[in-house]
C-alpha cells in the first residue's frame, strides 16, 4: 500500500472533523454540506492534489465560526460550481451531492410522480403495513384537490370518498376474523408474529377500496440533477397538487443544495425545458386522439409478452463468451448459432453458476436481451411493480374503464356488496368529474382495485431481479400473478428456457400461507440477532 500523505498536527486535527481518516486510502467525507461535497469532487477531477490536501488548500479558508460547522466552504463551492456548469456544461458535478427528503400527505397519484426517475431511492409507506383507520383532524387520509374548489362536485367527491374509507375501516375486523380461522396460529408463533400476519392479509385483501387520492408518506434520496430533472417535469404537471408540491420541495431543496438547483426556474434555462416538456405531451396528445379516432381497446389477457427477440437467447451466449475471449462480437454471434442446444445450456448453467440465493445474479450477458410486457392489473399491484426503475416502464391515465378485480377473500367474507358499491361509486364519480372537464382530477376518485394498463420493458437481467423479487409466497397475489406470468412466458412465448431456467428462485406457488412462514422466518432473525448482541 502507498505511504500514507502526510500533515501537520493541526491539519491532522482539522481534517479528523471532515473526513473518516487521514491516513488511508479509502474514506468518506463527513459534516459537509452536499454543494461542497460536490464541489469537492469537481475540482478534485481537475487538480493533482489529494482530496484532503485540496480541501486544507482551497476549501478550508471558508470555515466560520468553529470547525464542524455547515457553512463550511460553501460561498467557495457555490461558485465553482457555477463556474465548472457554466464553463465546462459538466452535468456530472450534479450528481455528487445528495439530499433526503420526506415526502409527506402525497397522494397516490403524486406519489407515481415522485418516484418516476430512475436514478433515485425511495420508500412508500405500505398498505400492507398500515392500516388507514386514523384521521387527521376529523378527515380521512385523502386529498381533495385544489381543482375541485368551489365546484359543485366537491361535496359528491367528498362524500364518495368518505364512504369508500368507512367501507375499508368497517371489513377489518371481519376480514382479520376470516384469516384467522383459515390460518389457526401455530403453538410456536408468538402473538406478534401471528396478528402481524394476520392484519397484512386483511390489509391486502381491502386496499382496493382505498382511491388513488389515499395519502402516503414517501422517503427520497437523489442527487441534485436527479431532483433538477424531476422538478422540471413536476412544474408543468397538469395536476395542481403535483405542481405545487414541486414548489415546495425546491424551496426545501434550495436550503441544502442551492447551487445545484440554479436552473430550475430561471426562464432561460429551466423555463425553457418545462415549455418543452409540456408542449410536446400536449401535441403529442392532440395527434393520438385524432389517429385513433374510434378505436376501442381490444380484450388481452392480465400479462402479454408483446416484444422479445427471437435470438435473445443466442445473445446472451455469445455475451457471455464475450470477456473469456479474444474474438469480435460478431463472430462470437456466429459461433453462438452454430452451437448446439445442449452446448448452449452448458455454457449459461456456468456462467449462472450456483445461485445460493436470489441476490446472486448472473453477469451483464443477460442484459443482451430484453423483454416488453404489456400489463392491465389493478392499480395497486402497479404501484408496487412500477418501483423498480431500471427498466422502461409507462403507464396509461388511471380509470374506471377497464374495470376492476375482487379478492376471493372479500366474496367469502361477504363483502361483496358492499365492495361492488364502492366500485361503482368510484366509476360514477370519475365519470361525472371527466365530463366536467377535469379528466386529470378525476384520477383522484378512482379506486385501486381498477385496473391500469401499463408496460415494463426489462433486460434479461432486470426481468430476473423482478420476477424473483416479487414472486415469493409473503408477496401480494396480485403482484405475484403477474411475474409468475411473465416468467412462464419468457420460457414458453419467447422459447428461452435456458434463461427461464436461470430464474431459479421464482416461486410458482399458491402461497396463501406464505406470509406467515415469511413472518415466523423474520422473528428467528431477530432473536438470533438479539442473542448475538
Amino acid at each position: 500500500m502507498q505511504e500514507p500523505e502526510k500533515f501537520t498536527e493541526e491539519e491532522s486535527r482539522v481534517l479528523s472533523l471532515y473526513f473518516t481518516n487521514i491516513d488511508r486510502p479509502v474514506f468518506a467525507l463527513r459534516n459537509l454540506p452536499e454543494v461542497v461535497k460536490g464541489a469537492l469532487f469537481a475540482r478534485y477531477s481537475r487538480s493533482a492534489k489529494s482530496l484532503r490536501r485540496l480541501f486544507l488548500d482551497e476549501f478550508l479558508d471558508q470555515v466560520g465560526g468553529g470547525a464542524g460547522q455547515r457553512e463550511v466552504g460553501v460561498e467557495r463551492a457555490e461558485k465553482l460550481y457555477e463556474r465548472v456548469f457554466s464553463e465546462y456544461g459538466d452535468d456530472s458535478v450534479a450528481q455528487l451531492g445528495g439530499v433526503h427528503l420526506a415526502c409527506e400527505y402525497s397522494s397516490n397519484i403524486l406519489t407515481k410522480v415522485l418516484e418516476w426517475g430512475r436514478l433515485m431511492a425511495y420508500l412508500e409507506q405500505s398498505t400492507r403495513y398500515v392500516p388507514y383507520t386514523d384521521k387527521i383532524g376529523g378527515r380521512w387520509r385523502y386529498l381533495v384537490p385544489a381543482e375541485l374548489d368551489g365546484h359543485p362536485l366537491r361535496q359528491l367527491y367528498v362524500d364518495t370518498l368518505d364512504r369508500a374509507f368507512d367501507t375499508y375501516a368497517r371489513w377489518i375486523d371481519p376480514l382479520q376474523d376470516y384469516y384467522r380461522k383459515r390460518f389457526p396460529k401455530a403453538e410456536s408463533d408468538s402473538d406478534f408474529v401471528y396478528r402481524s400476519t394476520i392484519r397484512a392479509k386483511a390489509l391486502d385483501s381491502l386496499r382496493g377500496l382505498l382511491p388513488a387520492a389515499t395519502q402516503s408518506n414517501v422517503g427520497i434520496y437523489g442527487t441534485g440533477q436527479a431532483y433538477e430533472t424531476l422538478l422540471l417535469k413536476m412544474r408543468v404537471h397538469p395536476l395542481q397538487e403535483v405542481r405545487d408540491y414541486g414548489d415546495e420541495m425546491l424551496r426545501e431543496l434550495r436550503k441544502v443544495i442551492p447551487a445545484f438547483l440554479k436552473r430550475v426556474d430561471q426562464v432561460d434555462r429551466g423555463g425553457v425545458w418545462s415549455r418543452y416538456l409540456s408542449e410536446t405531451r400536449e401535441r403529442t396528445a392532440a395527434v393520438a386522439t385524432r389517429l385513433l379516432e374510434g378505436e376501442q381497446p381490444e380484450a388481452r389477457p392480465e400479462v402479454v409478452l408483446s416484444d422479445f427477440d427471437p435470438e435473445g437467447e443466442l445473445k446472451v451466449v455469445a455475451a457471455a463468451l464475450y470477456s473469456v475471449s479474444a474474438l469480435p462480437d460478431d463472430q462470437l454471434m456466429a459461433v453462438a448459432r452454430r452451437m448446439t442446444d445442449q452446448e448452449r445450456s452448458e455454457l449459461l448453467r456456468a456462467y449462472v453458476g450456483e445461485r445460493s440465493n436470489r441476490r446472486h445474479k448472473p453477469g451483464r450477458a443477460f442484459e443482451r436481451t430484453s423483454y416488453r410486457f404489456d400489463v392491465l392489473t389493478d392499480y395497486g399491484a402497479f404501484r408496487d411493480l412500477q418501483r423498480h426503475r431500471l427498466l422502461t416502464i409507462e403507464w396509461q391515465h388511471l380509470s374506471p374503464v377497464h374495470g376492476y378485480v375482487t379478492p376471493e377473500a372479500i366474496e367469502e367474507v361477504g363483502a361483496f356488496d358492499d365492495w361492488r358499491r364502492v366500485m361503482d361509486e368510484s366509476a360514477s364519480l370519475y365519470e361525472g368529474l371527466a365530463d366536467a372537464g377535469l379528466r386529470d382530477a378525476a384520477s383522484y376518485a378512482v379506486s385501486m382495485s381498477h385496473r391500469v394498463r401499463f408496460y415494463m420493458d426489462a433486460n434479461a437481467r432486470e426481468a430476473m431481479h423482478i420476477i424473483e423479487l416479487r414472486t415469493p409466497p409473503q408477496g401480494h397475489p396480485a403482484y405475484r400473478r403477474v411475474c409468475q406470468q411473465m416468467h412462464e412466458q419468457i420460457a414458453e412465448v419467447a422459447g428461452h428456457r435456458a434463461i427461464a431456467a436461470a430464474m431459479s428462485f421464482v416461486d410458482h406457488s399458491e402461497g396463501e400461507s406464505g406470509r406467515l412462514h415469511a413472518e415466523r422466518a423474520s422473528e428467528k432473525r431477530r432473536l438470533a440477532g438479539n442473542a448475538a448482541s
